[in-house]
């Protein structure tokens, strides 16, 4: 995760983060991805159920019930555990969450225990009723997924009339006072929108918006080849900075990230070098402090049958299972050989990543995507498009 308005608009300095000692259990949210102890952000798929049919879903959901989910009972073990491990921020997913009926009283629970509580959703399911009982329960933020505008985001979600009920779950979390952002998944279809998805934070005074490169996983492994080119990811990140930073000189302060390539980090320092050397001396410390991809460090994920991930996007390879040992326990289990390992990942990855200048603040990128198109864990990311001279 790399904060674009943070990083390049000097919204946040090397200090602010030192004030609070870098600890996890201190840190705001909004600094929270520069904690020096990592302590596990997790991802709960509290269902795999959902209302829409989405041709990127890394969960492969369905609108149908499925078998072995964690029971209410189960849940609350589980956050019982990950309240006493420390983990700041539990992020409840699905499928879609709200096809769940007890995700707000697990929500509930998680904010008694001193938790941030946030959501990942489509926002189809947010009437004005639900959203004034997640801002009852104390939920920190609603993240709503939508990928463009009402033509492109129907096609790619498969329900026809998904956007016109996402805008309105959108409108019902303001109406309560609830912060809510967008997701946004680049790939080839839908790039030419993200100047839209800015016009959309400017129209309904949207705080936040995370744009996500594409990761291939799930239904999104079919997707590989509708992943942008090396030159087109650069155009991309050039667009969303510029658009950020016109936000920014407008006087509207949003909150901009992007996600699930580390390689926007480096690519930010250097075209901040040439303009702003001194804020870039800034940034380059702040990109230390977040170290990279941290799947399997600073990230986990918990199925909704229990199973524990190095992220969600990692199903294919399970540390254990909640139901036989607490969350704790296999997150700290470096017996575990790939844990081991993800813990240490600068260490194992190969070719062009263990010689890169940056592998300090990048980690070695997304593993899973090295994997999917390698079949090597440890090979190069193939979706890092910084060229030799860069990284040199």
């Amino acid at each position: 995760m790399i904060g674009i308005s943070k990083l390049y608009c000097g919204t946040v300095e090397p200090s602010d983060a030192l004030r609070y000692g870098r600890s996890s259990s201190q840190l705001p949210s909004h600094l929270l991805q520069f904690s020096k102890d990592k302590k596990p952000v997790v991802v709960w798929n509290i269902t795999r159920r959902c209302n829409l049919k989405c041709v990127h879903c890394y969960a492969h959901a369905k609108d149908t019930s499925f078998e072995n989910e964690l029971s209410t009972r189960e849940g609350k073990d589980l956050i019982d555990d990950l309240a006493g491990f420390g983990v700041p921020v539990l992020l409840f997913s699905g499928g879609e969450p709200l096809a769940r009926k007890d995700m707000p009283e697990l929500a509930a629970y998680a904010v008694e225990k001193g938790m941030r509580a946030v959501i990942s959703t489509n926002g189809t399911l947010i009437t004005h009723e639900t959203a004034r009982i997640l801002k009852e329960i104390g939920l920190s933020y609603v993240g709503i997924s939508l990928d463009g505008m009402e033509k492109i985001n129907d096609r790619f979600r498969g329900i026809k009339g998904a956007f016109k009920s996402a805008l309105e779950g959108i409108r019902n979390c303001q109406a309560v006072g609830i912060k809510v952002g967008l997701r946004f998944t680049i790939n080839t279809f839908n790039v030419k929108e993200i100047p839209n998805i800015f016009d959309l934070l400017e129209e309904m005074d949207i705080p936040r918006a995370c744009f996500y490169h594409l990761v291939y996983a799930g239904r999104g492994s079919e997707l590989v080849e509708e992943d942008l080119t090396h030159e087109e990811s650069r155009k991309a990140v050039d667009l969303i900075i510029d658009r950020t930073k016109r936000l920014h000189d407008n006087g509207m302060s949003k909150e901009i990230l992007t996600v699930d390539n580390h390689a926007d980090g480096p690519y930010l320092y250097l075209r901040m070098l040439k303009e702003n050397p001194e804020r870039a001396k800034e940034v380059l410390e702040l990109l230390r402090m977040n170290e990279g991809n941290n799947s399997g460090r600073g990230i986990g994920c918990v199925s909704w049958d229990g199973s524990v991930h190095a992220d969600q996007f990692w199903r294919h390879h399970s540390f254990g299972n909640i139901r036989k040992r607490p969350f704790s326990e296999i997150w700290s289990d470096t017996s575990e050989p790939l844990m081991k390992k993800l813990k240490e990942k600068k260490k194992h990855v190969k070719g062009k990543c263990s010689t890169c200048r940056w592998l300090d603040i990048c980690a070695g990128n997304f593993r899973v995507r090295a994997e999917a198109v390698s079949s090597d864990v440890w090979a190069p990311d193939p979706a890092c498009y910084l060229t030799d001279e860069e990284i040199k």
